[in-house]
């Protein structure tokens, strides 16, 4: 890739902002799609078996179509090869195409068809659904399809247990926390719905004494492993005796706990329980196995929430489908969004950024949700959650970003509020010198070993790519090498670098996202670029850097890090790729150049946009087309494609490079601007 002039990045930049302002909304936020694979469809229809709903009409009003669409759209995430997987281009997810192909069989798919043969083929040339992960195993045994016996029991108990005790709700994370609670009434109730004999998976198993055991899909040495079945199989015991005699007064604390973090009131507004995906479905089966009625105004509101995240799309044969989000992202776009507006040049004169600025305020969190269990508050302090209302659980990666754009927008109100973001900030750094995603925490690797951990993410740990984002908040608000808070972070950062020289990503596809986010923060907090461990970091980017300048990953390096930094180049990883070796290296740098000019050169014009062979998604003109997964749910087990990434993150790269090239920002002229801003939807 041959160099771009300044001026065609100039160019470049504007229509990519034009872009970004069109698509701004409401009162100034941005919320892009947040894509996910097919168990959020195929979860979704087992849902309404296990409730018993799929004949009734849906929460609001419409009827069995709207299944049918959901089902639609779990057919097109099918492979050629009959099986369904985590992103485009993995291999088998076994436990995605089980539950896919029992939810098409539920939704009256002939099992003799080829899509459904070919996904039985699948299973089967791949262990049977005897391997499938105990999350799905949770809905198999709530239709009947495996026994009680293969799922591991989560006592409600677990709420009782004292703050000091090893296996404490508060030591695990945020997200596992408001999944294993609704878990643990389902596993005491056990609501069994038998589905009849010929619309069961039989079929999919290969060894039918497996299918009701306990599987093993935890690694785990064996000490701990025999440990924790052993705990399993006392706790099965206890079982049909009803528990332990605190049973029921752990039932009631558990449900107390659920509601209050389901609420849609006041300063502890929350869009469903953890507003997030899965939670929001246990909850509701949790509350039927204790015999809520459908029409409570709580299980109402709680179909409303999950409902709320359909879209409706058209498949390639221009069929009306629905695909389900896990959650929504606005806090979180609207933060990078902003960020990269003011990478820019623009502060809070332009209607774009002044608009933005106002409704990150208006969504700053001032309650004390779970966070505040492992943190003495003794100062007012904000933080931001990632979606419309998540009280309980704002994150530090939001509160960073965030108060990166108030600060950068500029007048008082704004930087007022970053400053109290930064004081929360503060106050959730770990005693290692990191930062995790939603606690103050300490790594305890025993609770990976627990036979429901398989979803990989059990707790929340320092990662070194939030805390690099961190310290790139803390160098915009004055925070340098001489702080102590700083040279924690970064000697945390520096331990955590790999052999040869990149970070993971814990958040982000992987080690490029890892890679960025660890290291621009501690140059910004003043780490001299040409420090050994710096260099090294520089080299392997070089590595990895495709010849026409562009970066790509696949989530495929998560499972085998020997193919790290290798994958399909994409805009937003190759934007990420540039930012790092600019602050490595220099604007000037040869590398640093074919990066800005490879997004430059890839920027959809009219014609491409308006080509459904060259941009699937009809993003706009000025953005670039980006099919694959570069973002982080659960290592191993979910990914995301947010469809901002590939929008928002060039701005900023090439805003950056023209920045440094010019020496004042690159579009002031662009200030008084207006943004196209759209109605609320």
């Amino acid at each position: 890739m041959t160099k771009a002039t300044p001026d065609q990045l100039q160019e470049a930049l504007r229509n990519a902002v034009a872009a970004l302002r069109h698509l701004q909304v409401g009162e100034g936020s941005w919320c892009g799609i947040l894509e996910g694979d097919s168990i959020l469809e195929s979860e979704y229809l087992l849902m309404k078996f296990i409730l018993s709903q799929e004949d009734e009409p849906m929460v609001d009003g419409r009827g069995r179509e709207v299944l049918d669409r959901i089902a639609g759209g779990l057919r097109s995430q099918q492979r050629e090869d009959g099986s369904w997987g985590q992103y485009p281009g993995s291999g088998i997810d076994i436990s995605a195409t089980v539950k896919g192909y029992f939810a098409l069989k539920l939704m009256g798919d002939d099992p003799d068809a080829p899509h459904m043969k070919s996904a039985r083929e699948q299973v089967l040339a791949n262990g049977g659904a005897e391997c499938c992960n105990s999350f799905s195993n949770f809905y198999l045994a709530c239709l009947g399809q495996v026994s009680w016996n293969a799922i591991p029991s989560i006592p409600p108990e677990i709420i009782l247990l004292p703050r000091w005790f090893y296996f404490h709700l508060s030591k695990v994370s945020a997200w596992t926390r408001t999944m294993i609670l609704p878990l643990s009434i389902v596993t005491t109730k056990r609501p069994t719905r038998s589905v009849p004999s010929h619309l069961g998976i039989d079929e999919l198993y290969i060894d039918q004494r497996e299918r009701h055991r306990l599987s093993d899909t935890v690694e785990a040495p064996p000490a701990w492993r025999l440990f924790f079945r052993s705990v399993d199989r006392c706790l099965k015991w206890l079982h049909p005796l009803g528990g332990t005699p605190l049973r029921g007064i752990a039932l009631r604390r558990t449900v107390d706990w659920m509601l209050r973090r389901a609420s849609q009131d006041g300063a502890a507004a929350t869009d469903g329980l953890g507003a997030i995906f899965p939670p929001m479905v246990y909850l509701q089966v949790a509350l039927k196995a204790l015999g809520w009625r459908r029409d409570d105004p709580v299980l109402q509101r709680a179909e409303r929430d999950l409902d709320d995240f359909f879209l409706d799309q058209l498949d390639n044969q221009g069929r009306e489908i629905i695909r389900i989000q896990p959650c929504f992202s606005p806090v979180w776009d609207t933060g990078i969004a902003l960020y990269a507006l003011t990478e820019c040049g623009l502060d809070e004169h332009d209607p774009s950024v002044h608009a933005a600025a106002d409704w990150l305020r208006s969504k700053e969190c001032t309650f004390k949700g779970d966070w505040s269990e492992c943190v003495k508050v003794d100062q007012p302090m904000g933080s931001w959650y990632f979606e419309y209302h998540n009280a309980w659980y704002p994150d530090v990666d939001d509160t960073a970003m965030v108060a990166m754009g108030l600060h950068r927008a500029g007048g008082a109100a704004n930087i007022e509020a970053a400053d109290r973001g930064v004081k929360w900030l503060l106050a959730m750094q770990n005693s290692d010198g990191g930062w995790a995603a939603f606690d103050r925490t300490t790594h305890r690797q025993i609770l990976e070993y627990i036979p429901f951990a398989d979803h990989n993410a059990m707790q929340d740990p320092s990662c070194p790519d939030i805390t690099g984002r961190i310290l790139e908040c803390l160098a915009w608000h004055g925070y340098t090498t001489a702080d102590p808070v700083v040279r924690r972070a970064v000697s945390y950062v520096r331990q955590q670098q790999t052999r040869d020289g990149a970070w993971i990503g814990r958040w982000g596809v992987n080690y490029i996202y890892g890679t960025w986010q660890a290291l621009v923060g501690p140059i910004k907090c003043g780490v001299d670029p040409t420090e050994d461990w710096v260099q090294r970091a520089g080299a392997w980017l070089r590595s990895v850097q495709h010849s026409d300048g562009s970066f790509g990953e696949s989530p495929e390096t998560y499972l085998d890090p020997s193919t790290k930094g290798q994958g399909p180049a994409t805009a937003s990883q190759t934007a990420w790729g540039a930012m790092t070796m600019q602050e490595i290296f220099g604007h000037e740098d040869e590398a640093v150049q074919r990066a800005v000019a490879w997004l430059a050169a890839t920027q959809l014009s009219e014609s491409e946009a308006a080509d459904p062979s060259i941009n699937p998604d009809g993003d706009l003109p000025g953005s670039w087309s980006e099919p694959w997964f570069t973002g982080t749910g659960f290592p191993k087990v979910f990914y995301l494609r947010y469809h901002m990434y590939r929008l928002y993150f060039p701005v900023m790269a090439i805003a950056r490079w023209l920045h440094a090239h010019h020496g004042h920002p690159p579009i002031e002229s662009m200030v008084r601007m207006e943004p196209k801003l759209a109605p609320v939807s």
